[in-house]
Formats: structure tokens, C-alpha cells, sequence
């Protein structure tokens, strides 16, 4: 009987392609324990990222804690007295397989600290970074010192968006590579939230965003805080990174129900979160 060597190897890896399918589909079905440190841009995810672990049937999922500071850097929660901290001892304790920062702009000193103090009671521990969209729509670091001009949201092209956010993207990949290259393993992961936001907003300018007229539908006030759609595209973005798992199929929140665009607009905020999710290099999701 002749043999055919090439058969063999080609079974052989299309059987270890499948066995590392298996392999991620059963990790992305367990839950993990989460504690969340961050500003009000991050701080309201921790319950719908419960929400939709629950709505995709992973057990286990838990928010071990939350370290909520208006307008923080994450040096800020590292540095809150340790009678009153209560992030460094849960990570201590080993209780926490994913910790989500929420960094203002880089570099950020508390970020590096906390993935120490991580790595060091548990080894495989996994920390998100998320990238956000500006405040008052501007790249400025010393926006608290100085609070920038109003801006006219709606009269942003998708050209000046991207003039003025990829800087900051940049700055925070280059933050995260570095610092995973100083550990020596990726650790740090970025949840590309600014760029589903630049996405979504792309759509509303195109008029391909249901029930969303203008820019400005996103937020509630000049700095940037989140409307209902900014916010589950936010916890869209986390929950695939987290789970490594799409979010699109998932049911459409309350929130986004109510509205008669709200089916079409969850599904498009979800495929918009798992294309950032997806194309971004340091999600950890391939």
C-alpha cells in the first residue's frame, strides 16, 4: 500500500487545530473572578459585564470587587491607605483572574504596580487596560488643569476623529507593549473601546446608526460622559475581550429595548465591539 507522509501531517494538524478550538471554546465557557479599579468612563461595567456572562450562560462569573475614583489614574486606587484599600488584598489573597484598569493617560506608574503585586500570588493573572474616548473630544493630558474649550461633537468628521484619537491609541499601545515586554509575557491586554467608539460614531455621521441622530447622542455632558449606547458598546468590548468570545447574539439590554431602534442598534454595537475586539493586536483575541 503506498503511503502518502503529507496525508499524515496535514491530519495531524488539523487535529491539533481542533483540540485547540475545544481547548478555548471550554476556557471561554468558565467564569472568571473580576475586580474592576477605574473612573466613571469604566466604573459602570462591572454589572453589565455580570449581566451579559449570565445572558451567555458562563457560570461562575463573579465581580470579586470595584475601586471607583472620579476622574482617577490608576496610581490613585494603588495609592488609596491600605485600611481603606481594598484591591491590594484581594490581590494578595489570589482572588482575582482578571483585573480591569481604566487608565486617564500614560504613563501611569499605578498600572505597573498593580500588575506586580498581581503576578506575583498569581501567576496567570490577566489585566485589561481600556482605551477610551477623550474627554471634551481632545488629546490633552493637562485637561484637568485646564478645562479645554467646548466642542461642537457633531461637527467632527471621521477624518478629524481620527487625527485626534490615533496619538492616543498610540501612546497606549506603546504603554502596554513595553510593559509586557518587561515582564516578559503579555499580561497587559488593551479593550479597544475608543476605537468601537470611533466606529460607532463613523456610523452615526454615515446615518447607519438606528435610532441615533447625532454625535452628541452619546453623551450626556461637554467631558464625555456615556449615554446607554456608549455604555453597553463599553461592556461589549470588555466581555469579548474578558470571555474572548463575540458578544453579537447576546439579548438586548433594558436599557436599549425601550426604543424602537433598540434591537437593530445592539446588534450593531456588538458586531462594532467584536470588529475592535478583533482587529486590535494586544486584545488577546485572535
Amino acid at each position: 500500500m503506498k503511503s502518502f507522509p503529507h496525508l499524515r501531517v496535514v491530519t495531524s494538524l488539523l487535529v491539533a487545530a481542533l483540540l485547540a478550538t475545544t481547548t478555548q471554546a471550554r476556557a471561554a465557557d468558565k467564569g472568571v473572578r473580576v475586580f474592576s479599579a477605574g473612573h466613571s468612563f469604566h466604573m459602570f461595567v462591572p454589572k453589565m459585564l455580570a449581566e451579559l456572562a449570565k445572558a451567555a450562560g458562563i457560570p461562575d462569573h463573579k465581580q470579586v470587587g470595584a475601586s471607583g475614583i472620579g476622574a482617577s489614574y490608576v496610581h490613585q486606587h494603588w495609592n488609596v491607605p491600605d485600611e481603606k484599600n481594598i484591591l491590594k488584598p484581594a490581590l494578595r489573597d489570589g482572588q482575582v483572574d482578571v483585573l480591569t484598569l481604566a487608565p486617564i493617560y500614560l504613563p501611569d506608574d499605578g498600572i505597573e504596580n498593580f500588575v506586580k503585586l498581581g503576578l506575583e500570588h498569581r501567576p496567570d493573572i490577566r489585566v485589561t487596560v481600556q482605551e477610551f474616548w477623550l474627554p471634551y473630544d481632545v488629546f490633552d493630558v493637562n485637561y484637568k488643569k485646564k478645562r479645554p474649550e467646548p466642542v461642537d461633537r457633531n461637527a467632527r468628521t471621521v477624518a478629524d476623529l481620527k487625527s485626534i484619537n490615533e496619538p492616543y491609541y498610540k501612546s497606549m499601545d506603546d504603554h502596554v507593549r513595553e510593559l509586557n515586554q518587561k515582564f516578559g509575557k503579555q499580561v497587559l491586554f488593551v479593550v479597544p473601546v475608543g476605537q468601537a467608539s470611533l466606529a460607532l460614531r463613523a456610523k452615526i455621521i454615515a446615518g447607519e446608526a438606528p435610532g441615533l441622530k447625532q454625535q452628541n447622542d452619546l453623551f450626556t455632558d461637554a467631558i464625555g460622559h456615556a449615554t446607554p449606547p456608549l455604555q453597553w458598546l463599553t461592556a461589549y468590548c470588555h466581555f469579548a475581550v474578558i470571555y474572548r468570545r463575540t458578544p453579537v447574539g447576546l439579548p438586548c439590554p433594558a436599557a436599549l429595548g425601550k426604543d424602537a431602534h433598540g434591537e437593530a442598534l445592539n446588534r450593531l454595537l456588538q458586531e462594532l465591539a467584536w470588529a475592535a475586539v478583533k482587529s486590535h493586536p494586544l486584545s488577546g483575541v485572535q
